[in-house]
């Protein structure tokens, strides 16, 4: 395996915290790596008072895929609680954050849209978890480290388990035990319920909202509305801020961002302003790219996608929208799905539409866990599965936990996917206690 270039950055210091910049030079492709590197950013974090102790380390994965490590402005929430007995990575995967990051812009540069599939092809969980090992190395040498996954995290969690289970001494995740072997389209065919059921829930706590969304839409529908970029607001796109709607707060984000839709115009009622850059900021696509085009590639093991979000959406006839007329009833909202269309309306991903077909026809995708190492874990583990998950389908994370040793899970439906957000400290130490055996 080769080594790292690690680079100490900056530290700077926060009431309650000491932040280090790292930055570590690892290959693009780790079965070869003298075709070329990328650069992998992490942010060190200690409570001031350790900060010359000699902590074990706790490395953090964020859900996504395709987003950076939370940026701390504090010592609250489960960041406090790790910080009471660790040294915490908040690691950038490649691709996001400072991370080599990958968008449109940086993948203009390669010669054609089979080039930008293939370079896209290194970015899945499995090279973000060679590139942890070679940090690992860079930072404490042979000692294992502990791991925190949330969300596709987990995801990354188990491919660590799968891949290098001598370099972790514990593993933690919250809301993302994936399924070790079923298809993308099993993962919508248990996805697609739960977003009708989110949508119902939804429009019970809002029943107003049912006349205001149709009034929306057939403005929509009517009118050539442009969002701040230039791209046009169509009823689809308004129905992607259901995304939110498997977080505690999602309700309120979406209901409070609709209420403000509607002004007086010149002649007569348009979308403000306010409206329009709160749609644009609320849907995540253009600026978080791998969560877009890599995100069916997340589940698939020598097959091809094939954008199975759309095609199951077949089999719930009620989700999409007629094109010049109003559905009878409430406008449904739809959730963590991606497709093809997307790659025509949104500008930032318009220059990669070929690119993304490629990805969706390549049925050679490598494996990412080994069922029978899974099976044979000694590494101590704790899971946290939520009983009403919009994003990762409970029966299936059950499943998984049936199918790894040395994991014990707390099933829980107190509380929605963000759990970590919303109430870290008691849901880090949860999980700590349940890996220690106190609970």
């Amino acid at each position: 395996m080769t080594n790292a270039i690690h680079r100490r950055g900056p530290t700077h210091r926060l009431p309650g915290l000491v932040l280090t910049d790292h930055e570590f030079d690892v290959p693009l492709d780790h079965a070869r790596p003298d075709a070329g590197s990328l650069t992998v950013f992490a942010r060190e974090a200690v409570a001031p008072k350790r900060e010359d102790d000699d902590l074990p380390w706790l490395v953090f994965f964020q859900g996504g895929p395709g987003y950076g490590s939370p940026r701390p402005v504090g010592w609250g929430g489960w960041i406090g609680r790790a910080l009471e007995e660790y040294r915490l990575l908040l690691l950038d995967q490649r691709g996001t954050g400072r991370s080599s990051p990958i968008s449109h812009l940086t993948l203009a540069g390669l010669p054609d849209a089979a080039a930008q599939a293939e370079h896209l092809t290194h970015y899945r969980a499995d090279a973000i978890v060679s590139d942890a090992e070679l940090i690992r190395a860079a930072l404490c040498g042979d000692e294992p480290w502990a791991i925190l996954g949330q969300s596709y995290g987990g995801f990354c969690a188990l491919r660590y388990l799968s891949a290098h289970p001598e370099g972790l001494s514990r593993v933690l995740i919250t809301g993302g035990l994936p399924s070790l072997s079923r298809p993308a389209e099993d993962v919508y065919h248990a996805t697609y319920p739960r977003i009708i059921a989110r949508n119902e829930r939804y429009y019970d706590r809002y029943p107003s909202d049912i006349e205001h969304v149709r009034r929306i839409v057939g403005h929509l529908q009517q009118h050539d509305v442009r969002l701040p970029n230039g791209d046009r607001l169509s009823p689809r796109r308004l129905q992607q801020l259901g995304l939110a709607f498997g977080m505690s707060d999602g309700f309120e984000t979406v209901h409070y961002l609709l209420e403000e839709a509607f002004v007086p115009g010149a002649d007569g009622e348009v979308l403000s302003d306010n409206f329009l850059h709160a749609v644009d900021d609320a849907l995540p696509y253009e600026t978080h790219l791998i969560f877009s085009i890599l995100h069916e590639a997340a589940y698939c093991q020598g097959e091809a996608s094939r954008w199975a979000a759309q095609r199951v959406l077949a089999e719930f006839p009620g989700i999409e929208l007629p094109a010049e007329c109003l559905p009878e009833g409430p406008v449904p909202f739809t959730g963590e799905m991606i497709y093809p269309w997307m790659f025509e309306e949104y500008r930032a991903l318009r220059p990669l539409a070929e690119a993304a077909q490629i990805l969706a026809e390549k049925d050679d995708w490598a494996p990412l866990y080994d069922l029978d190492v899974l099976a044979a874990n000694p590494v101590p583990c704790a899971a946290v599965v939520f009983e009403d998950d919009m994003y990762v389908e409970r029966r299936f994370s059950m499943e998984t936990a049936d199918q790894v040793a040395s994991l014990r899970v707390w099933h829980t439906n107190e509380y929605d996917h963000n759990a970590l957000r919303a109430d870290g400290k008691r849901v880090l130490g949860r999980l700590l206690d349940l890996v220690d055996g106190y609970a």
